[in-house]
């Protein structure tokens, strides 16, 4: 006999979190990218310094990371609940 475990591993906040961070992660590469320059041959050092690519981009990455990792080791509502104890399924399984 066997059984189909049909829980899955993330519920709908985990996803949220999920998407919230991809989302954050990506807005931090889009802003380290920047604009370009109308002339190749001249260099503007204040836009390529400026402080959005040079401290907010990367700290936009780095806390989109922290959420993807919040949203993947944050446990379901309620699973400790529905967890058993290796003891118990031991004894269920020799009951049946």
């Amino acid at each position: 006999m066997s059984t189909k475990n049909t829980d899955f591993a993330f519920d709908k906040e985990n996803y949220k979190f999920l998407f919230i961070g991809f989302g954050v992660t990506i807005l931090g590469f889009i802003l380290m990218i920047g604009g370009a320059s109308e002339d190749p041959n001249e260099f503007n050092a204040d836009e390529l310094y400026s402080f959005v690519r040079i401290t907010l981009a990367p700290f936009l990455v780095i806390a989109g990371y922290a959420v993807v990792i919040y949203a993947i080791m944050k446990g379901k509502k309620g699973a400790k609940k529905n967890m058993v104890a290796p003891t118990e399924k031991k004894e269920e399984a020799t009951e049946a």
